[in-house]
């Protein structure tokens, strides 16, 4: 591979090693290791600003990055909340929550094709938020556990923000839908 070559891939190939990071941390996670998965979380989250940076500031976007972006994002996420939840660190309810969400999306999103009405993701001001604090509290929670913090009143409070914020971009979502479909 050529170095011009490399470096018009280089977000790509960042997001593809951020994709490769989701079953590591993920193990780390059942192992229990948690000072290890929130490094590994905290690199993924840093390689996330690093790809999508490089894209812009040096005009290397393309349409593989468009896709592999936030898979690699949902992947991380998704996986995270599962995990967490499985390993008895968040209610089972916030994680389905998080993830009935985005099987929601993709749900309709199929549909609209399958209808011959292709509907087109753009991502919502409330859909970066709600993003935005999903990530923030996994890293916390991660954090807590790595450095043994006390997952008390602010965990209650962050879980609850969690669900508001994600049930608002959950009906942002459904609403833009339906709206498409009626056209």
């Amino acid at each position: 591979m050529s170095a011009q070559t490399l470096l018009a891939n280089l977000p790509n190939l960042i997001t593809l090693a951020r994709l490769a990071l989701v079953p590591v941390v993920i193990a780390l996670i059942v192992q229990p290791k948690w000072g290890l998965a929130f490094g590994v979380f905290l690199i993924a989250g840093i390689s996330d600003a690093v790809d999508g940076w490089l894209a812009k500031r040096l005009d290397l976007r393309s349409e593989l990055g468009a896709w592999l972006d936030p898979l690699a994002d949902k992947a991380l996420l998704v996986s995270i909340y599962i995990a967490l939840a499985i390993a008895g660190v968040l209610p089972a309810a916030i994680a389905i929550l998080v993830v009935s969400r985005d099987v929601m999306i993709i749900a309709g999103v199929v549909v609209a094709i399958l209808l011959d009405r292709p509907f087109p993701i753009k991502p919502l001001l409330i859909s970066k938020i709600n993003t935005a604090i999903q990530i923030a509290f996994a890293c916390a929670v991660l954090a807590a556990k790595a450095f043994d913090i006390h997952l008390g009143l602010w965990f209650e409070i962050a879980i609850w923000l969690v669900a508001a914020f994600t049930l608002a971009s959950a009906a942002a979502y459904v609403s833009q839908w339906l709206r498409h479909m009626e056209n």
